[in-house]
């Protein structure tokens, strides 16, 4: 590897308590200030500045905004199965993550070939995603819908911070 390469890798960094800390509150409340969080862990601005920088640059964090579905307008979200045909799983998935109200996409193995999320506005609105754009999908064999009653959670950005002490 190269020396530039080799600079553009991100560290991997040991997190203290106080990183901890700060992303526990990032999690609860991605938007607060620094200040706040520093008033809340008793330690500077500057030192919650820095310690967000450096966890973001390494990759450990990210603080992202996430849409809320309902607030965007759409009244229905649904895990659809998908079954390919005569196209590699891949080739089909990335046309299906062309579409809009696609907006999760997984190649898996198990019953279905690709299994995406989707989102529509309203019973009009999903007939059209389903019957027109996803099932007109070149390679698109069979859809197998699951509208979702009750959404308990839904965090696409987030995983688990694992904590080795």
């Amino acid at each position: 590897m190269n020396d530039l390469a080799a600079s553009t890798v991100p560290a991997l960094i040991e997190l203290d308590d106080t990183d901890y800390a700060i992303i526990e509150l990032l999690r609860a409340d991605g938007r607060m200030p620094y200040r706040a969080i520093a008033r809340e862990l008793g330690v500077t601005e500057a030192t919650v500045r820095a310690r967000v920088r450096r966890l973001e640059e390494s990759n450990t964090m990210r603080v992202v905004a996430v849409t809320d579905i309902e607030a965007a307008g759409y009244d229905m979200l649904l895990a659809i199965g998908v079954q390919v045909e005569n196209r590699s799983p891949e080739a089909v998935a990335r046309d299906l993550a062309a579409i809009p109200e696609v907006f999760s996409v997984n190649v898996v193995v198990g019953t279905h070939d690709v299994e995406i999320l989707v989102v529509a506005e309203d019973q009009t609105a999903l007939d059209e995603l389903i019957s027109q754009q996803l099932a007109g999908t070149p390679g698109v064999r069979r859809l197998t819908p699951a509208l979702a009653l009750d959404v308990l959670k839904n965090q696409p950005d987030w995983v688990p911070l694992h904590d080795p002490a």
